[in-house]
C-alpha cells in the first residue's frame, strides 16, 4: 500500500490550539511536520520523489512543445504524433524488468479478464493520442494544454460513477470553475488562433481536445477499476506492469493506423521538407518519444512514492508551465482572457485539490503519527 505523504498538521494539534495562537506559531508547527517527514524517510526516498516529480513538470511539458513544433515545422500527419507518444513502451520494460530481479518477485498472472481489459485500454489510449493529436495541429500548445486540464473534471465524474470515489462541495466547485475557464478560451478564439488555421479547423482541435480529455479521464477511472476488481492491490511494480501492456496495446493499435495510412513512407517525405532539415525532423521524433515516457515513468512514481493529491499538484503546476514555456518558446498567442483562463484553471485544480485532501487527512496524520 502507497504511504500518502501529504502537508498536514496533526489533530491534536489543531483540536488543542487555542484561537490567539500566532502565526510564528502555526509556522512552527508545520516546520516541525516537515521534519517528522523528512527524518521517517531515508534521503534515497526523497531523491527518488524529486527526480520523480522533475519527471513530470519537465518531459511532459517538453513533449507537449515537441507535438507543436512537429505541426509548425511542416509535420501533417496526426498518426505520426500518435505513435510517438506510444512509440516509447519499452522504456517501461528497461524499468519493470530488472525489478523483478532486485525484488525476487514473479510478474502478476494474466487472465482472460485482465488480458482484455488491457487490450481494451490499449485501444481507448490509441484513440485518446489520436485525438490529442489533432488538439496539436490546429490549436496553440499553450491553448491544447489549458484544454486538456478538463481530463481531471471527467477524471472526478467517471471516478465517482465507476469507482465510487469521493465527490464533495470542493470538488464539484472545482469541476465548475474549469469548465468556466474552458468557456472563456472558447469565447477568445478569435485571438487564439494561428492565421493559418480557418475556423473549422480551430473548432476541430478544440473539441478533439476536450473529447481527449474526456476520453483520458474515462480511461483513469477504468484503471483504478482494474485495480480494484481484477488485481485487488496496487503496488510499484503492478502499476508499471498495467502502463507497459496498456503502452504496448496501444502502440500495437497506432501502429496499425500508421502502416494502413502509409506513414512510416510518408516519414521521409516528411522529413525532406520540415523546417529545419532531416536531422531535425528525427530529432524532434525520437525526443518526443523519450520525453513522454519520462513523464509517464514520472507519473507514476509519484503517486507510488507520495500520492495521488501530489500528482494533482505537480499536474496543476505543468499546466502553466507548458503555457507560458509555448509563448516563450513557440511565440503562441497570450491574450488577457487566455491568462484570465489560466489564473481560473490554477484556481480549479487548488479545489480540486483541497477536496481531495481533506479525505485523506486523517490517513495521512494517523501515517506521519
Amino acid at each position: 500500500m502507497q504511504q500518502s505523504l501529504l502537508i498536514s498538521v496533526p489533530e491534536e494539534i489543531m483540536d488543542e490550539a487555542p484561537p490567539s495562537k500566532s502565526l510564528w506559531q502555526y509556522i512552527s508547527a508545520y516546520w516541525t511536520m516537515l521534519c517528522e517527514m523528512y527524518y521517517n524517510k531515508p534521503i534515497s526516498h526523497w531523491i527518488l520523489l524529486f527526480l520523480s516529480s522533475m519527471g513530470m513538470l519537465v518531459p511532459f511539458p517538453a513533449s507537449s512543445l515537441l507535438s507543436r513544433l512537429y505541426f509548425a515545422n511542416g509535420g501533417k500527419s496526426k498518426w505520426i504524433i500518435s505513435w510517438v507518444s506510444v512509440a516509447g513502451w519499452p522504456m517501461i520494460a528497461i524499468v519493470l524488468i530488472p525489478s523483478y530481479f532486485f525484488l525476487k518477485v514473479f510478474p502478476t498472472p494474466l487472465d482472460l479478464k485482465l488480458t482484455l481489459s488491457y487490450i481494451v485500454l490499449g485501444f481507448l489510449s490509441a484513440a485518446d493520442n489520436l485525438m490529442y493529436a489533432y488538439a496539436y495541429a490546429y490549436l496553440p500548445a499553450s491553448t491544447a494544454a489549458l484544454l486538456a486540464s478538463t481530463s481531471l473534471v471527467f477524471s472526478a465524474l467517471f471516478g465517482y460513477v465507476l469507482v465510487k470515489n469521493t465527490m464533495n462541495l470542493s470538488i464539484i466547485n472545482s469541476i465548475v470553475i474549469i469548465t468556466a475557464a474552458m468557456t472563456i478560451i472558447a469565447l477568445d478564439s478569435s485571438s487564439d488562433r494561428y492565421g493559418y488555421i480557418t475556423d473549422r479547423q480551430y473548432i476541430i482541435g478544440f473539441v478533439w481536445d476536450i473529447l481527449g480529455s474526456a476520453l483520458h479521464g474515462l480511461i483513469f477511472a477504468l484503471s483504478e477499476l482494474i485495480f480494484v476488481k481484477l488485481l485487488g492491490k496496487r503496488s510499484f511494480l503492478v502499476v508499471l506492469e498495467q502502463q507497459l501492456m496498456v503502452s504496448l496495446f496501444a502502440f500495437i493499435f497506432t501502429t496499425i493506423g500508421l502502416v494502413m495510412s502509409n506513414g512510416f513512407h510518408g516519414m521521409k517525405s516528411e522529413a525532406s521538407t520540415f523546417k529545419g532539415g532531416e536531422n531535425a525532423y528525427y530529432s524532434v521524433i525520437v525526443w518526443g518519444t523519450i520525453t513522454f515516457q519520462l513523464g509517464v515513468l514520472g507519473a507514476t512514481a509519484v503517486v507510488f512514492l507520495s500520492s495521488t493529491v501530489l500528482a494533482g499538484v505537480l499536474n496543476a503546476v505543468r499546466v502553466p508551465i507548458t503555457s507560458i514555456a509555448a509563448v516563450i518558446l513557440l511565440h503562441d498567442p497570450m491574450s488577457g482572457f487566455k491568462i484570465l483562463s489560466l489564473i481560473i484553471t490554477f484556481w480549479g485544480f487548488g479545489s480540486y485539490i483541497y477536496g481531495s485532501y481533506t479525505p485523506a487527512k486523517k490517513e495521512a496524520s494517523r501515517t506521519l503519527s
